[in-house]
């Protein structure tokens, strides 16, 4: 399983530890992935879906699953997140 957040594409990241003596060596910055349930309001379901605590907020900020689907572009969802967005604009287009 990849750490790369399902819904915004984000993933890990290269630095550095940098000591006291200003000594480099490689390190990996993960994100806070967390497996949480989400409702879409307009399919009457729940998706699970692995997505960053920061991911999580922007979700939230957007006003649902739903808003943010269809604002998100496609290259940034995973395929699980892309057939929840084409279910939501096939019930959108049948309203």
């Amino acid at each position: 399983m990849s750490r790369i957040c399902e819904l915004t594409g984000k993933g890990r990241q290269i630095g550095h530890n940098v000591s006291h003596a200003n000594n480099k060596t490689k390190r990996v910055f993960l994100p806070n992935l967390q497996n949480v349930t989400l409702l879409s309001e307009k399919l009457d379901r729940s998706f699970k879906f692995r997505v960053s605590t920061q991911g999580l907020r922007s979700v939230e900020h957007n006003g649902g699953l739903d808003n943010w689907l269809l604002k998100t572009s496609d290259s940034k969802l995973s395929p699980r997140a892309l057939k929840v967005k084409r279910e939501l604009a096939k019930a959108q287009a049948a309203a």
